[in-house]
């Protein structure tokens, strides 16, 4: 009994040659740790840091950007980036002026608007248009009577500020017509109450919500800016001229992954929906995903028209600019618009593998 005892005994020199199972895992799981953060270090690769701040809270209005950056797409570009939310007191186009981002989301009228007021390095440049048919519309009760947009005269209507009524001053201009402007809220509570007679509502946002208050689509009676002749495209990518003289590379790699990002959003739109969820939820946004899954399925609407035709995801039609331009000098807020060659400057990175169309 004893010899076998002492056979099943490792001898001394086998214990010394043959490792420690912990440790050996230990030392396995340390080398594959080492190994993740090359691969994903910025630094390691050598990745080019830069911002870009959006218009507003995370949601899915700005869902390939987010999708973009949790799928790596932006790495793989060589971009180490950090996305800024907008808000109330975050405003995309001072935070790119103030150097505090190199690109930023905006409204293609505030982009003409911030290229006119500006000169030289700090000049606004447009490098791609993401939303090509514009969300915004007027809304109002079905009975109340106001049956088309000439109604509206001497009627209440709240209007949210800046860009946002451009459209309706333009509409109102050219009809000839004089409503009652009241301020507008980032909700549509006075509208609800009866304060208003019509309000200000996007399409892939304030229409569904609407829509989920109890209010059914015939309740209402909807006027899109885009069937009247005031199809203005809102959300675009921007720089400044200094950066995109600087390194025109980074510019493209930002576009490029942008542009992948909201191919594989709307290929992907679960996916895609859970990224921007945990975004909301880490910056204690309220949280709906069924909100969410419409606007998604709205911006796919509103960025997939030019598919159909002959031009590409990200680039701007010059019709609309010339639309919009018009718009603004008829209106006296600029004395002359910026050439197109000047303002948009994004056609230069449209014409690699990442231009490509999107799936119906």
């Amino acid at each position: 009994m004893s010899k076998g005892l002492t056979l099943l005994r490792p001898c001394d020199a086998l214990r010394r040659r043959r490792p420690c199972p912990r440790r050996a895992f230990l030392g396995a799981l340390l080398l594959a740790w080492a190994a993740i953060f090359c691969a994903s270090s910025p630094a390691a690769a050598g990745a080019k840091r830069a911002a870009l701040v959006l218009q507003w809270q995370p949601q899915a209005q700005f869902a390939g950007f987010y999708v973009a950056q949790a799928k790596g797409f932006y790495r793989e570009a060589g971009v180490d980036l950090e996305i800024i939310p907008g808000g109330q007191d975050v405003v995309a186009s001072r935070l790119l002026a103030q150097g505090r981002a190199q690109f930023a989301t905006m409204f293609l009228a505030t982009g003409i608007e911030r290229r006119a007021g500006s000169k030289g390095p700090q000049a606004v440049v447009h490098l791609a248009q993401l939303v090509q048919r514009s969300a915004l519309m007027l809304v109002t009760r079905a009975d109340s009577g106001i049956k088309e947009p000439r109604d509206l005269d001497g009627k209440t209507v709240s209007l949210w500020d800046n860009e946002f009524r451009l459209q309706p001053r333009a509409l109102f201009q050219r009809l000839g017509i004089h409503p009652r402007i009241l301020p507008q809220s980032s909700t549509l509570g006075l509208f609800l109450r009866g304060g208003a007679d019509a309000a200000s509502a996007m399409w892939y946002n304030e229409y569904h919500t609407l829509l989920v208050s109890g209010l059914d689509a015939g309740d209402l009676r909807i006027f899109f800016y885009r069937d009247l002749d005031l199809n203005f495209p809102e959300d675009g990518i921007y720089t400044l001229e200094k950066t995109l003289r600087a390194d025109p590379e980074l510019c493209r790699a930002v576009v490029s992954a942008s542009l992948r990002g909201w191919r594989y959003a709307f290929e992907h739109p679960e996916e895609a929906l859970d990224i921007v969820l945990g975004r909301m939820r880490e910056a204690h946004v309220p949280v709906s995903r069924v909100h969410q899954r419409f606007m998604l399925a709205r911006m796919k609407d509103i960025m997939l028209p030019a598919e159909k035709g002959d031009t590409p995801l990200g680039e701007l039609k010059q019709a609309d600019y010339d639309r919009v331009a018009k718009a603004l000098t008829g209106l006296g807020l600029l004395k002359q618009a910026p050439a197109f060659g000047e303002f948009s400057r994004g056609g230069q990175f449209l014409a690699g593998p990442d231009a490509g169309g999107v799936a119906q």
